[in-house]
């Protein structure tokens, strides 16, 4: 599929994959691909930055090659590595049949049949449907010398490998490139990016997102649990729910049957929305009902 002309075509594309995005989002992703920059995505966790890229993957129609960071990520998990267990086959057959010229062999077990490769050579690979996207998840989970090896990808979008020479490509993938600001990515990095801070959604924005990924959901408790939520994200918890855990919640009520927001069933379902014990004690009881009755009235006043 072709990129689209514009931004509204770009807010479309994500559309027709259940992605609902703000104009300045779409924005982003439409002079990313237009301008075929890496596209650096921070924010909280859930706030859907990883669900961009599949759904430009599966929108466009092109391949989605994913490199899930980690600390203590390496060259040779993310880029390459050589079989050796192929190479030292390749040497004692060469040492059976007694044909061995040590400097032809030395250049042959280096041979482009030998490279295993890892996400950022696969994303290289000329493809009939066009270039892949590269989902770089989590970039600030790695450790910087990784990162600083990066720079080279995404300036030229080329892979030094030593035994082989560089490898680019005329036709460089679509990059995102995700953190979750555990850590400051390097400037060096960044400018080399287009940058958005994808941030929780309004109610509005929200109640779409819930229409769209839960669409069984009874209207009136959508309603409810998106302002439930949007009331304790204006608390200091120590993890605020994003929007995975809104839609999360959602299917839980659904699956006990909920058609409304009750007290007791918000306590015992806090551990869907909230991750952390203290944040969970903090609101059952006495305070999640006195938000939740906040919530109501607000929506009887709509």
């Amino acid at each position: 599929m072709e990129m689209p002309p514009s931004v509204a075509d770009t807010l479309a594309l994500l559309e027709r994959g259940n992605y609902v995005a703000d104009e300045s989002l779409g924005t982003s992703v439409f002079l990313s691909l237009k301008l075929q920059r890496p596209l650096f995505l921070e924010g909280e966790a859930g706030v859907g930055k990883t669900e961009i890229a599949k759904v430009l993957a599966e929108s466009l129609g092109r391949r989605l090659i994913r490199l899930q960071c980690y600390e203590g990520l390496d060259v040779s998990s993310a880029v390459y590595e050589w079989n050796y267990a192929r190479q030292m086959i390749e040497i004692r057959i060469a040492e059976a049949t007694g044909d061995i010229d040590r400097d032809e062999l030395g250049e042959d077990i280096f041979a482009r049949r030998f490279l295993i490769e890892r996400p950022l050579l696969q994303a290289l690979e000329p493809r009939p449907e066009g270039p892949p996207v590269l989902l770089i998840d989590e970039l600030d989970r790695t450790d910087e010398p990784f990162e600083a090896f990066l720079l080279e990808v995404l300036s030229d979008f080329q892979i030094t490998i030593p035994e082989l020479g560089t490898i680019s490509t005329d036709e460089p993938p679509i990059v995102v490139i995700t953190s979750n600001r555990t850590r400051e990515i390097h400037d060096a990095l960044k400018r080399r990016c287009f940058y958005h801070w994808v941030d929780y959604p309004d109610a509005a924005r929200e109640l779409e997102i819930l229409r769209r990924k839960a669409p069984g959901a009874n209207e009136e408790l959508s309603r409810q649990v998106v302002g439930f939520v949007q009331k304790i994200r204006g608390m200091d918890l120590f993890k605020l729910p994003g929007i995975a855990e809104t839609i999360d919640w959602t299917h839980a009520l659904m699956q006990l049957d909920a058609l409304v927001l009750d007290p007791e069933t918000v306590d015992n379902t806090l551990g869907i929305l909230l991750k952390y014990q203290d944040d969970i004690a903090r609101l059952q009881g006495s305070e999640a009902q006195r938000i939740l009755e906040e919530v109501k009235a607000e929506l009887a006043a709509q």
